[in-house]
């Protein structure tokens, strides 16, 4: 399930770098919670509609963002809390809550992103970030899908194939900071071959790693 929120204007220019000012009201509307624990089962889209100036994002509209879970239940109790604490940041009050239940995938296969695809592992001492422009990248999103379909108790799907569109001309890396660490990803649209039901779970749940501090979620 996703929901959509809308907000009022700001009133400070919001900064570039405000996805850990976002996960941080997420995080605060969940409160103690278990999906802190472990791989996350949810995602959530930046920030949209907003203008780009010389110090940040300027919203004058209001900005529009969404949230997935895989499991429902969470969704009512994030909606009260929101309805309680509808303070962002930045003067950014959210307004407006649409629910939409995941429809019918069946017919589509490509995907475009709502933030970027954060894709790492552990070698040895060192972290290694992978993007599109990787070989491994596409094989790296597949093993962590299939992972937390095992996590959540869903049968192996043998036709999951994820790859990245190379071939979008407007494809590009970006530098993410978080917590003063800057983690190199990717913005370029995915292609999804799976079963309906497994490409549901992905459009709940996002790609890469991170999908709970702001990565990975797709539209």
């Amino acid at each position: 399930m996703r929901i959509y929120l809308n907000t009022t204007s700001n009133k400070e220019i919001v900064p570039f770098d405000y996805q850990q000012k976002l996960t941080g009201v997420l995080h605060k509307w969940l409160g103690e919670n278990i999906i802190h624990d472990g791989i996350s089962m949810y995602s959530f889209s930046w920030l949209m509609n907003g203008k780009l100036t010389k110090k940040g994002f300027d919203f004058k509209n209001g900005a529009k963002w969404f949230i997935s879970f895989y499991d429902d239940r969470y969704i009512k109790d994030l909606i009260r809390s929101i309805l309680d604490q509808p303070d962002m940041f930045c003067g950014l009050v959210v307004s407006d809550i649409n629910i939409q239940n995941t429809f019918d995938l069946g017919q589509q296969d490509y995907f475009r992103l709502a933030s970027p695809v954060f894709i790492k592992r552990k070698i040895g001492e060192s972290i290694k970030f992978y993007t599109y422009e990787d070989n491994e990248a596409n094989e790296l999103m597949t093993e962590t899908i299939k992972h937390k379909m095992e996590l959540a108790g869903l049968p192996a799907d043998d036709s999951l194939r994820i790859s990245f569109d190379i071939d979008y001309p407007m494809r590009k890396t970006k530098k993410v900071r978080i917590h003063n660490i800057d983690n190199k990803c990717s913005m370029c649209p995915v292609k999804i071959e799976a079963k309906v039901d497994t490409k549901k779970f992905i459009w709940s749940v996002g790609l890469g790693n991170s999908t709970g501090s702001g990565f990975g979620a797709i539209y």
